[in-house]
């Protein structure tokens, strides 16, 4: 299997926050650059460095149909975890959806089950010990396979939450505010 058929575990979080936003992202290469992406790079290279973890462990599985890079492996007790830096201050459904995705990605490359991961919040400095359920792990998969059905000729809908967008670094190819008002006309 070739690498555009993988899914990129980062593509997961994209979809679930808007699947229209993916959708830019995958067939059109708008990663534009808005203050929010620009500030988690930057917070994610100035990073400190710790004993005990490997940064930017990039896996790949064709069985999960996924590959990615895990922002920092780290051994808990007897167990290798996954985790995952954010920008904010609170974290979301996609961020477990994604979390769960590396650590699925972890246990096949250990041949070990991995429990839970965490959540670092860089605007908190807070870690969140996240359990890695089988609900969480359905949802991986189903997640997957909608962006694997992605075609270039049907475009996802707008978001239902309109503050998402005000956010999103797609928005200016998105266009949703201008899209919507000559939806109304």
């Amino acid at each position: 299997m070739s690498e555009p058929d993988l899914v990129n575990i980062s593509d997961l979080n994209q979809f679930l926050y808007c699947p229209r936003r993916l959708y830019y992202l995958m067939f059109y290469q708008t990663q534009g650059l808005n203050f929010y992406l620009a500030d988690g790079r930057a917070l994610h290279k100035r990073q400190s460095r710790r004993g005990g973890w490997y940064r930017e462990v990039y896996l790949r599985s064709e069985a999960l149909h996924m590959h990615g890079k895990i922002d920092v492996v780290e051994r808990a007790g007897d167990v290798v975890v996954p985790v995952e830096r954010k920008h904010g201050s609170r974290y979301y459904e996609n961020d477990l959806v994604q979390l769960a995705a590396y650590a699925m990605l972890l246990e096949e490359y250990l041949g070990e089950r991995v429990p839970f991961g965490y959540l670092y919040l860089y605007e908190t400095n807070a870690r969140y010990l996240i359990e890695i359920t089988d609900l969480l792990r359905e949802r991986v998969m189903k997640t997957v396979e909608m962006i694997r059905t992605m075609r270039v000729d049907e475009i996802p809908a707008f978001s239902d939450n309109p503050n998402k967008c005000r956010k999103c670094s797609a928005v200016t190819y998105c266009m949703p505010y201008e899209a919507r008002l000559l939806e109304e006309v």
